[in-house]
């Protein structure tokens, strides 16, 4: 145990030096969450690399630069309600709900939405969702905060209806392969949008995203 947590210590340092990882709130969520529980047996060795590993079904839980990266740019607060699109493992839903109110995570596989099931049970204010995430989920909206975790090649309509008033959304959109990875703040008068380039997510797939 000591081991871990000193393999976590060194890549959070990493990360700050990096720059990904700049306030302390988010390196307290990711120092209170445990990455090997998200990861498959024969991965734990590689839990604590900045690097993205798969989870099944053609997958990937995301390096930890980039979960670090996403929330920094999310700025979380303590009341707010987050949705997630991607459940995948359940990992980045489990470092949000540290910071937030309420995580809502909507997962289309089954056999991942079965296994982000199983990983956040314990975590009291985190709903994980079945079905097509470039809907949203209206039922518990409206977010103050969204996080997606594939990329689209557009921003879906109904999560910008779905956004408050000055909330903020992270989401990668390109194409299948590379995207550029948008902060999209909705205002009075419509959206904003800041523009990081070069990422690389599993496509979403949905009604108002890639086609299966």
């Amino acid at each position: 145990m000591g081991d871990d947590l000193q393999a976590r210590k060194r890549l959070l340092d990493y990360l700050e030096r990096g720059n990904y990882l700049r306030t302390a709130g988010v390196r307290t969520a990711m120092e209170e969450v445990d990455r090997r529980n998200f990861v498959k047996t024969s991965d734990k060795y590689l839990a604590y690399d900045d690097t993205p590993l798969t989870i099944g079904q053609g997958q990937t839980i995301s390096a930890p630069h980039m979960v670090a990266m996403m929330l920094e740019e999310l700025k979380p607060r303590k009341t707010d309600n987050l949705l997630e699109i991607g459940s995948g493992c359940g990992y980045h839903a489990a470092v949000a709900s540290r910071m937030v109110s309420r995580v809502t995570t909507i997962e289309r596989v089954t056999y991942l939405y079965e296994l982000a099931c199983e990983n956040l049970e314990d975590f009291d204010n985190v709903q994980v969702v079945n079905g097509d995430g470039s809907r949203g989920f209206v039922e518990n909206s409206p977010y103050q905060k969204i996080m997606v975790t594939c990329g689209a090649p557009r921003v879906p309509p109904p999560l910008i209806d779905q956004l408050e008033v000055g909330g903020l959304m992270v989401i990668p959109v390109g194409g299948r392969v590379a995207q550029e990875l948008l902060t999209v703040e909705r205002t009075a008068d419509g959206i904003s949008i800041s523009r990081r380039p070069g990422v690389a997510f599993v496509p979403m797939i949905g009604i108002n995203a890639f086609e299966d």
